[in-house]
């Protein structure tokens, strides 16, 4: 007469295992680990990875509008360009100076020393993009009152903060 061994769930995760003919019991594994932890549970989850991502790009999002917004009003003159020195790696800001000094100079000669300042530029889109941990690349599009331009730039995490490292606009 063979007896079929009885499974009992006990608190704490711990299964018990008992038969008829001897009265034993076999403890389980201990629970498994939280499903905020990842499958090897070293670290988030891939949802969890994946909201700390998109709060990211909309932080990196926001930068780049703030960024491009500012270096268009550089051109047009209405900004001085010492204002992204923080966000502008030293080469970034020494072009955008000097283009933005060729931009006035082509305009005061051009109509007869009454330049157009460029009005209102405003960002109508922007893309951002990973490259690696800690680069993004973006693209967007600046709107003035006469025109569009295409705005790209290249931002790198160094110590904490964000720079670009490189900016080009159309």
């Amino acid at each position: 007469m063979s007896a079929s061994p009885a499974v009992h769930s006990l608190p704490n995760g711990v299964v018990q295992a008992t038969s008829s003919i001897a009265s034993r019991s076999i403890a389980a594994s201990p629970p498994a680990k939280s499903r905020t932890d990842g499958p090897t549970g070293r670290g988030p989850s891939s949802a969890r990875k994946a909201a700390q991502i998109r709060s990211l790009d909309g932080e990196i999002r926001a930068l780049a509008r703030s960024i491009a917004q500012a270096a268009v009003e550089v051109l047009a003159g209405t900004r001085p360009a010492q204002q992204l020195s923080r966000t502008l790696d030293p080469g970034c800001l020494g072009a955008l100076q000097h283009r933005a000094a060729l931009t006035r100079a082509h305009a005061a000669n051009s109509q007869g020393g009454q330049s157009r300042v460029h009005r209102s530029p405003m960002v109508r889109s922007v893309r951002v993009c990973a490259v690696n941990d800690g680069v993004y690349e973006a693209s967007l599009v600046v709107s003035e009152e006469l025109r569009s331009r295409a705005v790209a730039m290249r931002l790198e995490e160094s110590n904490g903060a964000w720079k670009v490292t490189a900016l080009e606009i159309g």
